[in-house]
Parts: C-alpha cells; structure tokens; sequence
C-alpha cells in the first residue's frame, strides 16, 4: 500500500480500540469511492480496523492500493438486502454519500438514502454513525444542498443509534472540488470579476484535518449523538484565499471586483468556462458561499483532541496539495466522481452486437517500439500528454461538452501516469484495463448514444521485438439523432483517428525524456 500522509491512522490517539473480547472493531465505509472515503479506508485500516465497504460496482475498487484489503458488499445506500448484509457486526458506520451533482430530486435521494441506512443500521445495533455534513450559520435560509446536509444528520441523530456529524465547510486538498475552483480561477483569470460572496467570511479545513476528526470520532464517547463544527485555524474571505492561493503559487495578487450581478446560476456557468469544475458540481459549491461559513463553536474540542502540531493552517493547506499536483502523487479527487445522466453499462461483447446498429473505427499500426514503450504512451494518454492528434478539434469537442452541461475534456487525469479502472481521463472514464495489453475508455460526453474507445498493444506477429497498435472506436446510436451525429462527425474521423495511431506509434518510437 502507498505510504500514508498525515494523518496514518496510526497516531495514538486514533487506533483502533479493541473490542472486549480483544478482536478489532469492523468500520463500515458507505460512498468508499469518493473524494474523502477513499483517504479515510486506508487510514482505517492503517489504525487496525476491520473495513467493509457497500458500493454499487466493486470494479472500480480497482483504482485503489486497498481494494484487495477490504471486504466488499454489493449495492446501493438504498437497498435493503444489501444495507442488511453490510451492517452485520458493525461498530462506526461512516456515512460519505451526497448527490450533489445529481441535479433535480437531490434532496428526496439524499433522504431516501439517509432513512434507509439509519433503519438498517438500527436494526443492526450499529454502534456509532459518522457523518461528514456542512458547515452552515444557524437562523437563514440555506442552499438546498446545504439545507439536504443538515435534514441528513438530523435523520442519522433521530435513528437511536449515536450519530456524530462533522460538519465542514471549505475542504482544501490536492484533487478537492474546493481546492481546483480556487486554483482555476486564480491561475487563469489576472483580473477577476466575482460574485459578492467573495466579501463572505470561510472557515476553510485541510483535507488532512477532516480525515483527523473523522477516525478521532469512531473513538468519542457511546453516548454522544449531536452535531459539531469543524474547521481550520484561519478565517478569511473567499477573495483572501484566492490570493493566499497566489502567494504559495508564486503568482501575482489577483484584483477582485465584486459584481452584484452575478447570481449563483450565473456564477457556476464562469466557473464552469474558466476551470474544470464543471456546472454540475461548481452550482452547489458556490450557492454554499452565499453565506457565511464560521464555527459558531468548538465543542469538537472535547470529543476529539486536535492533531498533535495543531489544526493546519489555509496556505500550508495549499503547500501541501501543490506538492501533491507537482509530484504527481494525489490520493483521490473529485474527477473520479461518478457522473449523473451518462450511461454506466460496460461494452457488451463483440459477437456482432446482438443485431444493434453499430458503428466502429478500426486502426491498425506497426511500430518498432517495444510492447512495453508502446503501453506506456497508450497508459499516459489524456491530460496534459494530450490526445495526440489535432488538439484544436479536441478542444472545440470539449468546449461544445461543457457549453451543454458536459464534463468537457479539463478534468484531465489524477495521475499523469497511473491508470486503473474508474479513473477519469478527461471526457472518458476508465471501463477496463488489462495492464500491457487493453485500455478501454467509455464515453461520459454528451452524444445521442453510446461510445467507447479501445487502445491495444500486443507483440509484433514476426517476432521483430516491436509491437502492434489497435485502435477501435465502437458507437451505439440512440435513433436518428445518433445516426445523423455520427455522420456529421465521420469526415472528420479520417485524420483524428488516424492521426491518433500514427503519432502514438511515433511517440513510442521517440527517445524516452530523461
């Protein structure tokens, strides 16, 4: 397993504690495949947990060094043969699901979810619920996903099993939603005009603080069941840290202009233009800037003692993630998030697809590279490497995406080298990899259909030492509209995809950089 940053999970004051009969307790992980519970499962682990994990495609555990080290139940947050199963001989029940890109009906999924797990857990004699809400001033009206936060914890704290919710705000950490909306719009933009909540005050918390507070509360005391704010030593205004963002970058300050035009909906179409962050996740996250976010007390300090050096401060936050982007070595991010509305069903196989309309592009290309090289370029595609041919038609690809709600090709990659399935690589995610062999991308754009892209790499047939490329774009078009796109794009199919595998090829063949 990866070496483990702050927290390890195996700080005194966070191991495991050893239940009665001397056995270790079992931690129950629900949304393992997200920003923070994919920090947080190691860690437990790490602190001598036993760890089980409900997740609705076992697959993408894949993507994690301790996917092979948990236990593994099938299923949704909702369904009740598989909350049965998972919460068998529980003691802390971590709670890291949210919609918050899932658009319309959010809340009654989120409270759907909340009642369903809250009952099985009851049923289980569950013995702690941990959830991770948000930060929110007391007596205003609340965004609906800030409002969603708060009717959640209050499901969890009504259950009869002792619930403690953290509630966060501003999370700052190498692959943080937060984090890139901050990065993107201070690198990007040398003036800025900006919404008035850029005047609010933030108690933003580093991503290394929540994961402290969230093995800390496995630990507290059985008959606490409240909620309790959590956050940084610093409190600044959203404009403060974008400049407290430059400094550590080594960028000049960034004047900010706040414009009283600019509403929430407004707000999360710039920011869906200017950074990766798309509309989808950008509206949530600013409509909870509208107002001030400030602990309005400490009482975490006597549930969980702070980490030993302190609480760490906003720009050493901000330290910590630019070295985590800059040595590639970032643990999770939001990219890997699941995407609401595009398809998730695997490629079926080949045979002819069951008599459905299909269309394909085939490429075939030798090269003199090793298969080794040649999988090395193939395993590197995306991101900053690029797709390898005509990148202006990439870009406009990605810029139509963004422009009708898509994820658009600036999510890039989490790491620039490393690829397992589930990982996003810029409008695709990873459906399959067969390490030395099979890349497959499946299509997570907006297209009237279905798309995948296979990326193969074998030994050359005449034992040259060199290799065979394979190249296959495979689409499934969802009536005329996805006939007629197809056609509207196969001109341009020629020299894309053909360029794609003569370029790949080539940079195989190429001198590797020092």
């Amino acid at each position: 397993m990866t070496e483990l940053s702050a927290p390890t999970g195996r700080e005194e004051a966070l191991r495991a504690e050893p239940r009665p009969d001397g056995t270790a307790p079992r931690a129950l992980v629900l949304g393992a495949t997200g920003y923070i519970s994919g920090r947080l499962v190691p860690r437990l682990l790490a602190a001598g947990y036993r760890v089980r994990v409900l997740v609705r495609d076992p697959a993408r555990l894949a993507a994690f060094d301790w996917g092979d080290d948990v236990e593994v139940v099938e299923g949704s947050a909702t369904d009740a043969e598989a909350l049965a199963a998972a919460t068998v001989d529980v003691d802390v029940l971590y709670y890291l699901i949210h919609s918050m890109a899932q658009g319309k009906g959010f809340e009654r999924a989120d409270l759907a979810a909340a009642h369903a797990v809250a009952d099985a857990a009851a049923k289980a004699s569950v013995h702690r619920i941990v959830y991770l809400g948000g930060l929110h001033p007391e007596g205003v009206e609340l965004s609906p996903h800030l409002r969603s936060r708060v009717e959640v914890g209050e499901v969890f704290l009504r259950s009869g099993v002792p619930t403690l919710v953290l509630q966060a705000g501003v999370v700052i950490g190498s692959g943080s939603a937060s984090f890139e909306m901050i990065r993107h719009l201070t690198e990007v933009l040398p003036y800025m005009p900006a919404p008035r909540w850029v005047r609010n005050r933030i108690q933003p918390i580093a991503v290394r603080d929540v994961l402290h507070y969230l093995l800390g509360a496995a630990r507290v005391a059985p008959d606490v069941n409240r909620a309790v704010d959590i956050g940084g030593p610093d409190v600044w205004r959203y404009g403060q840290m974008m400049n407290g963002y430059a400094v550590e970058a080594g960028l000049p300050q960034r004047p900010i202009a706040p414009l009283p035009v600019l509403t929430p909906g407004l707000a999360s179409h710039w920011v869906n233009v200017v950074t990766p962050v798309p509309r989808s996740i950008a509206r949530p996250l600013i409509a909870s800037l509208q107002n001030e976010c400030v602990m309005d007390d400490h009482a975490v300090d006597e549930l969980i003692p702070r980490p030993e050096g302190g609480l760490t401060p906003y720009r050493s936050a901000v330290a910590l993630a630019l070295g985590r982007v800059e040595a590639d070595t970032v643990e999770t991010s939001w990219q890997d998030a699941e995407v609401t509305g595009v398809p998730s069903d695997p490629l079926p196989s080949d045979p002819d697809w069951a008599g459905r309309t299909v269309f394909t592009d085939v490429r075939v290309a030798s090269t003199t590279a090793s298969p080794e090289r040649l999988w090395a370029v193939i395993e590197g595609i995306g991101g900053d490497n690029g797709w390898y041919s005509a990148p202006l038609l990439w870009a406009v690809r990605g810029w139509m995406d963004r422009l009708v709600g898509g994820v658009g090709l600036a999510r890039g990659r989490r790491s620039r080298s490393r690829v397992a399935v589930g990982d996003v690589i810029d409008f695709w995610r990873v459906e399959k990899v067969d390490p030395g062999h099979l890349l497959r991308l499946r299509a997570e754009m907006k297209v009237p259909g279905l798309a995948w892209l296979d990326l193969e790499c074998d030994p050359a047939p005449d034992g040259s030492g060199g290799a065979r490329y394979r190249q296959r774009a495979v689409f499934f078009p969802a009536g005329l509209a996805g006939r007629l796109y197809w056609l509207a794009v196969l001109p341009f199919h020629g020299f894309i995809f053909r360029g794609m595998a003569n370029r790949i090829t080539a940079t195989a063949e190429a001198p590797e950089p020092s």
